[in-house]
């Protein structure tokens, strides 16, 4: 970084010397004339929307992946609801019952506190049930099908949490909005004070056009806490379907949560 700032620095100060001492010899011009401010707007406002178009190519990139490891959860869940069908009839109830609780955790207490940026340690509990249940089942077909399943699930959880926090630093936003507010002032100096409706318009539109694409850049880099945001409908419906297999052996009050996916207390 301290590279970058110094050639800048050098970069500039041999542009203004290069102004003052090569500029006779290479242009048949008086001192007086040259680029206008408006000539150098041009490039500052090609150079600010360039940087926002990156920028929100990277965040979009970041929801994305949210979304996908939402699903992917959802999916890895599913799959261990229905191999467990083909585990003893006590080991396939504590699988199931232990999906429903963490399917109920990760949408009640772990969504909310990702839009945060944080995660929840209820979802963990169940996942340890997982694991415990899968030891009582070794050398069995089914185990090696479980732990698949279930590392999936792990891994696409772990994924889901990393996307969680912002993957774009809040240095490089503060950059985005300071460029923003230098090309928009830029513009402004350029305008015509007289008969300058056209100007102005133009001027505000292009304003908004910015803020808009700064602000859904926001938006974006936090899948979970925006407006446009991942919904848990992926482990919602992962949820329906384990409780609905669940239910199809067990009473309703056979489950060791509450609604919340947390732990009924002895």
């Amino acid at each position: 970084m301290v590279l970058v700032i110094v050639v800048a620095v050098l970069a500039l100060l041999a542009g203004l010397a290069a102004n003052r001492w090569l500029r006779p010899w290479l242009l048949n011009e008086d001192d007086g004339t040259g680029m206008a401010v408006k000539d150098l707007v041009g490039p500052l406002l090609t150079m600010t929307v360039l940087l926002l178009s990156f920028v929100l190519v990277t965040a979009n990139g970041s929801y994305g992946k949210a979304e996908v490891a939402s699903r992917g959860e959802a999916r890895a869940l599913d799959q261990i609801v229905e191999t467990a069908e083909y585990a003893p009839d006590s080991e396939r109830a504590r699988i199931q019952a232990a999906a429903v609780c963490y399917a109920r955790a990760v949408r009640v207490r772990e969504w909310p506190a990702m839009a945060d940026g944080e995660g929840s340690p209820a979802p963990s509990v169940w996942s340890t049930d997982f694991r415990q249940t899968f030891e009582e089942l070794a050398g069995q077909p089914v185990f090696g099908m479980l732990v698949a399943a279930d590392n999936k699930r792990s891994d696409e959880r772990e994924e889901r949490l990393t996307q969680a926090t912002a993957s774009i630093p809040s240095a490089i936003l503060w950059f985005l909005l300071i460029t923003l507010v230098i090309t928009v002032v830029a513009l402004g100096i350029c305008l015509p004070r007289k008969n300058n409706r056209g100007q102005l318009i133009a001027l505000v539109v292009i304003t908004a056009l910015l803020t808009t694409a700064l602000c859904v850049i926001r938006d974006v880099d936090r899948p979970f806490g925006g407006i446009i945001d991942v919904k848990p409908t992926s482990i919602t419906e992962a949820e329906r379907q384990a409780t609905r297999d669940f239910l199809a052996h067990h009473p309703a009050s056979a489950l060791p949560c509450d609604e919340q996916g947390d732990r009924r207390s002895v």
